[in-house]
């Protein structure tokens, strides 16, 4: 009996996540309406203001009156990363219960939902350092593969969901074995073993792999035709660099290389589909690998989104979150 006060006396918390593309927007408002629920953001590119194609974020007429966190609330110029996500989401979160309403999280940004969950603390690792400098020159210099190839040679498990292009990252788990002597994947799963402060349901949606790849292509193509050739050149036009956090999303980088006369339209296309399916493939590859996560795959549903709603609420009910 204490073990469930204990958990009944934890504020509840959804999340919502999965892979690109797999129809994560719809479900999540959908889920908001019937559980009284507000919605927090797990995107690394939507908390972006100006990034709105290429970041496929949701806009104020799609929101159906369910407010949204963490969306449009940093300049393209500002960095952002899983210690202000932390801080931002926990703010959020505060305001969302004092209004008597349940947080949803959702995105696909996996690492930043572990961090939140199980209150991963990052903050002895986020200062700047020499090394960081350092090893950010090397990828200046001599090309990011360099550092993936060090990376890889320390601890080439966290190579599997650490794409070569994701610099930043590449860098801070170098930087935290040089600091600490301990891969950061091992640090991660030892971490993954906290026990969460919130009494929580974790779901991951996903959905048959070509189908997922088919709507990840065609995402791109709507994209195209929405203008983010336009978008990323007015971003360029403004100030933004290649060498801001922001500009190496998905898609902004691809169309840079295209302005820039490195690439043509149709090769800068190519990349994204192609860049857009291998992050969603190591996407599943992190959630399949988190604990207390509830998988739904969409065939099994019939692809109904009411059936899966009322799959999701017996689960939160049964949980004592709504």
């Amino acid at each position: 009996m204490s073990e469930v006060k204990q958990s009944e006396q934890k504020p509840g918390l959804v999340i919502l996540t999965g892979p690109t593309a797999v129809g994560k927007t719809d479900l999540s408002i959908a889920l908001a309406k019937r559980v009284g629920g507000e919605i927090i953001s797990a995107d690394s590119m939507q908390v972006y203001r100006h990034m709105d194609i290429g970041s496929a974020k949701i806009m104020p007429d799609e929101m159906a009156g369910i407010s949204h966190h963490l969306i449009d609330v940093l300049d393209p110029s500002e960095e952002f990363n899983v210690v202000s996500f932390q801080q931002m989401a926990k703010q959020a979160m505060t305001g969302i219960y004092d209004r008597g309403h349940i947080p949803i999280v959702t995105g696909g940004t996996g690492f930043y939902i572990q961090a939140l969950l199980y209150d991963v603390d990052f903050t002895d690792n986020d200062e700047d350092t020499e090394l960081r400098r350092q090893l950010e020159e090397i990828a200046r210099k001599q090309g990011n593969d360099v550092l993936y190839d060090r990376l890889k040679s320390i601890d080439p498990e966290s190579c599997e969901i650490i794409h070569a292009n994701n610099i930043k990252r590449v860098i801070r788990a170098i930087e935290f074995y040089e600091k600490t002597g301990m891969k950061i994947s091992k640090h991660n799963k030892i971490q993954r073993q906290n026990s969460s402060p919130y009494n929580f349901a974790y779901f991951v949606l996903n959905d048959d792999r070509d189908k997922l790849y088919r709507s990840i292509e065609q995402r791109v193509d709507a994209m195209v035709e929405q203008g983010l050739v336009d978008e990323v050149k007015r971003l360029a036009d403004s100030g933004c660099t290649r060498d801001m956090v922001s500009m190496q999303g998905l898609g902004y980088k691809e169309i840079l290389d295209y302005l820039d006369g490195h690439i043509t339209l149709e090769e800068a296309i190519y990349l994204i589909k192609r860049d857009t399916r291998h992050f969603a493939k190591r996407q599943l590859t992190w959630f399949r690998r988190e604990r207390d996560t509830i998988m739904i795959d969409k065939p099994e549903f019939s692809y109904d989104n009411d059936r899966i709603l009322d799959y999701i609420i017996t689960i939160l009910q049964g949980k004592g979150i709504v």
